[in-house]
């Protein structure tokens, strides 16, 4: 799995030769991606040849060659696009990759629901360790999920909902709704007309019709992790 940056700087350096037929210099990458410095690019082009997307050619100065793209990186027609959770397996699991710096921490702060909505929560209960090291926790916070409403969305009961912290959305974004100022929760988020729609992802409950007054949103989700037991 590639991390937000990653795939942003493949897809800039695969488009730039695309145009050109060379690849961007590093002042040109560091440009678009808007980072501070050039060490930043170096170890975002180390990683993607780590993971075989791309090559860096010898004896020729900006050569890169663009390996391959990965799947999300590819344009989709217009539409819906479903979240694909990328999971984390936990203890017990199949596949357990040991990480070779010391992960990031999220904060979980406490349950959301996913079917009836519950009360909103507030205090930090326990960390969990982010899937992608572009995720900051002043910036984005978890959720422990309960409830099977976004079993459709790839969202089971049990698992942890990572969020990035706003209060804007998109219509079809799934996102933590505060309802009423009291009760908080994972629906896909739409708009419809003057109201605003919280759509389950799961034919066995129903779509919630809300006036814009009544609803706050707190968080987008980005990651999800799964633990197996």
């Amino acid at each position: 799995m590639l991390t937000k940056k990653q795939r942003e700087l493949l897809l800039f350096i695969n488009d730039r030769i695309k145009e050109t037929g060379v690849s961007p210099s590093f002042d040109e990458m560091k440009e678009a991606l808007d980072l501070a410095s050039k060490s930043g690019i170096h170890r975002l082009i180390t990683a993607l040849e780590e993971r075989g997307f791309l090559r860096r050619l010898a004896h020729r100065a900006r050569a890169l060659e663009v390996l391959k793209l990965p799947e999300s990186a590819v344009p989709q027609a217009p539409g819906r696009v479903p979240f694909r959770p990328s999971v984390v397996e936990g203890a017990g699991g199949a596949r357990k990759v040991a990480p070779a710096t010391r992960p990031t921490m999220i904060p979980v702060m406490g349950r959301i629901a996913a079917g009836t909505a519950i009360e909103a929560i507030e205090h930090e209960t326990h960390r969990v360790a982010a899937p992608d090291d572009e995720l900051d926790p002043d910036t984005h916070f978890a959720l422990e999920v309960q409830g099977e409403s976004m079993i459709n969305a790839g969202i089971l009961d049990g698992d942890t909902v990572i969020l990035r912290k706003t209060d804007h959305a998109a219509s079809g974004d799934i996102v933590v709704a505060l309802i009423n100022e009291e009760t908080a929760t994972l629906k896909r988020f739409r708009k419809k007309g003057g109201s605003i729609a919280l759509e389950a992802a799961n034919p066995a409950f129903g779509t919630q019709i809300f006036g814009p007054d009544r609803v706050r949103i707190q968080g987008k989700l980005v990651a999800l992790v799964r633990r197996y037991h």
